[in-house]
């Protein structure tokens, strides 16, 4: 059926007279269709559409399996949650936490972590042997056997450099360790700074077998002074002396301060820069990494700062810290005694750190400027807790070794922080320190 546009026009529409009739291409008028007609036209036209319509949804639906989506429900939706973010949130008040561009990280699985940094992990057997007094007073000696756990820091030449806590070798007749292959080799003490509970053992490369070299690795160590509450960490060691075991959990708190007993001298040791953890940590378990999400080595696991009264609890001493001392450890070779230098001082521990009580006269230390009632607190950029660490670490450095020392010195009532180099001096003329 063919239609005439010539009197359409794009914004009125068809073109009408005065009295309401639409004009026929020749001008000449034409009667209005009745109402009840139109009426009936629309309800038809209607009835066709739907129809054709409905078949073709139908249609569409039946090929595609799609099922229809009402926008108008979802921009309902996204209206009430912005309204409900809004109103969570006062103008100039605190925001609400992001969690959009979070990369949130589930530590279920960390089988290929462990997999990596188990073969630097070791399990160490000592054999010590211990004095005690009976309730008549007399004295005994026997032998004690214990287990813990130390990871390879190190290799040179000769020998493997085993990082671990002093108190796993403390006392040691005969230590021996265990690689990832359940080999053994005998070990030895290379060095130990009992106050920071560390201690480094060596193997000989020839004591180890070839194909036990080609699967143990050497540790990857992490930077534990950037670490974050919050964080993944992943505990390995000898649990009870099972064998090698693997706990997790996150890192709970930086920077904790543990007050300890020294089990030799009593003398009280405070750590002040402690990783707790709530990874499990439990006898055997010490002297072991601390993973973090990385597999790098973050800590050195210690039991001898846990609580047996709480649950959830472990420590560790961060690696960055640690490895200030191992390095030393490992690098320094204990001097003889009667080649070793001396400070010329006499002191006693402090809850500062080595109280100095009396400086011999003409020795390195009244020539450097140390004075009496001084609190030696670093040396060599270790931190000292007592006097006999100061020893320990004294021990390696021979007469002539310009070390230097931060001390506190009373002023006013007052400590002042003061920096001092000392030339150490010959023990064959100056009193012992």
């Amino acid at each position: 059926m063919e239609q005439n546009y010539n009197n359409y026009n794009g914004y009125n529409g068809y073109n009408y007279n005065a009295y309401g009739n639409q004009e026929n291409q020749n001008g000449n008028r034409e009667k209005k269709p009745s109402f009840g007609v139109t009426l009936m036209k629309t309800v038809a036209i209607a009835l066709v559409f739907g129809l054709v319509s409905g078949v073709a949804a139908s249609t569409v639906l039946y090929f595609t399996g799609i099922p229809l989506v009402n926008f108008s429900e979802i921009e309902e939706r996204e209206q009430e949650e912005e309204v409900q973010q809004k109103e969570q949130t006062i103008p100039g008040g605190v925001q609400q936490t992001n969690t959009e561009k979070q990369d949130l990280i589930a530590v279920t699985d960390v089988s290929d972590i462990v997999e990596n940094a188990m073969p630097c992990v070791v399990a160490i057997s000592n054999k010590a042997e211990i004095t005690y007094q009976s309730f008549w007073g007399q004295t005994y000696t026997d032998e004690s056997e214990s287990a813990g756990t130390g990871f390879i820091v190190k290799q040179d030449a000769e020998y493997l450099y085993i990082a671990t806590n002093n108190h796993v070798v403390e006392g040691a007749k005969e230590l021996t360790v265990q690689f990832c292959d359940a080999s053994t080799a005998v070990a030895e003490v290379k060095g130990t700074v009992a106050t920071k509970d560390l201690a480094v053992i060596k193997v000989k490369n020839a004591d180890v077998a070839k194909e036990t070299l080609s699967v143990i690795r050497v540790a990857t160590l992490g930077d534990s002074n950037i670490l974050e509450v919050g964080e993944s960490a992943i505990a390995i060691g000898n649990a009870l002396g099972y064998g090698q075991s693997v706990t997790t959990g996150v890192i709970s708190a930086l920077g904790r301060s543990v007050t300890v007993a020294d089990s030799t001298t009593g003398t009280t040791i405070v750590n002040n820069n402690l990783i707790q953890t709530d990874a499990a940590i439990n006898p055997g378990n010490s002297g072991g990494a601390l993973l973090n999400i990385k597999g790098e080595v973050i800590g050195i696991n210690s039991v001898k700062y846990a609580d047996t009264d709480v649950e959830g609890i472990g420590y560790a001493i961060p690696i960055s810290d640690a490895m200030l001392i191992i390095n030393k450890l490992i690098d320094g070779e204990r001097i003889d005694e009667t080649q070793s230098g001396y400070l010329g001082i006499q002191g006693q521990d402090s809850s500062l750190g080595a109280y100095v009580y009396y400086v011999f006269p003409g020795s390195a230390a009244e020539k450097a400027g140390i004075q009496k009632g001084d609190v030696i607190v670093e040396f060599e950029g270790t931190t000292i807790a007592t006097m006999s660490q100061l020893k320990e670490l004294l021990s390696y450095h021979p007469a002539g070794d310009k070390v230097d020392f931060v001390i506190l010195r009373p002023v006013n009532n007052e400590y002042v922080e003061v920096e001092v180099t000392v030339e150490l001096g010959d023990v064959s003329i100056l009193p012992q320190s």
